[in-house]
Formats: structure tokens, C-alpha cells, sequence
């Protein structure tokens, strides 16, 4: 009956070590939408401009088509400034969709979100418009 206990009493240690450490864990991934201090891009806003005018091309598809309008991506930026989880929120196809995201995704670090001073992962949300001139 010992052997048998032992057994019993490892799994009742092992779960109740697992639960206590998924709730830091939990912690440390959560994304925030609001913050005291919202995210910036490098250079701020005239430094996010320039980062779209050097690297979005219009897809050729939409240049054809005469697709014009506004992609709208939401993504994550990171404790540490970078930018994960780009999604597609309302696309408008032929190939902006997919160049908006590539553009967000290769977005150099930002000045994260902070709430009480602390650096935070924190969700946004950026329409970006394509418009033939």
C-alpha cells in the first residue's frame, strides 16, 4: 500500500507545482489594449510614415486592377518593442492585404506600451490606406 501512496502523493505535488506557475506565465503573455502610454514606431509618427514610403509597394494585381482602399491590421507590440501577431482584420485583396501585414512584420523595435511605468505587451490596430495616384 505504500508503493501505491507515494505514487498518488508525486502526481498531487507535481499538479498543484504545475498550477502555481501557470498563472506568471499567464501573466507575463497578456496584451493589453489600453495603457497609460501607448506604443510608439522609431522616429514616431513621421518615422512610421517614412518606414511605409521606403518599403510598402502596391502590389502589381491591385496596380492592374485599379484596387484602391484601406487594409486594416491589428498586431502586438512586445515588452521589448518588437511586433508579433500581425493579422488581416478587413482587407481589400489583389496583394494589399497580404503587403500591408509584410510591411507591419518587418517594422523595426518600438517604444512599447507601459502601464504605471512598466513596459507592457499591448494590442493595436492600424488601417493602412492604398490609393493610386
Amino acid at each position: 500500500m505504500k508503493n501505491q501512496s507515494l505514487p498518488k502523493f508525486m502526481l498531487v505535488f507535481m499538479f498543484l507545482f504545475a498550477w502555481m506557475a501557470i498563472p506568471s506565465e499567464v501573466i507575463a503573455q497578456e496584451v493589453h489594449e489600453k495603457v497609460d502610454e501607448m506604443p510608439v514606431p522609431p522616429g514616431g509618427m513621421d518615422g512610421w510614415i517614412k518606414h511605409l514610403t521606403e518599403n510598402l509597394k502596391y502590389p502589381k494585381a491591385a496596380k492592374d486592377g485599379k484596387v484602391e482602399g484601406m487594409v486594416v491590421l491589428t498586431f502586438v507590440v512586445k515588452e521589448d518593442g518588437s511586433v508579433s501577431d500581425v493579422e488581416i482584420l478587413r482587407g481589400i485583396g489583389a496583394g494589399c492585404d497580404e503587403e500591408g501585414k509584410r510591411v507591419v512584420e518587418i517594422s523595426p523595435k518600438w517604444t512599447p506600451g507601459k502601464i504605471a511605468g512598466k513596459a507592457v505587451n499591448t494590442r493595436m490596430t492600424l488601417p493602412i490606406n492604398f490609393k493610386l495616384s
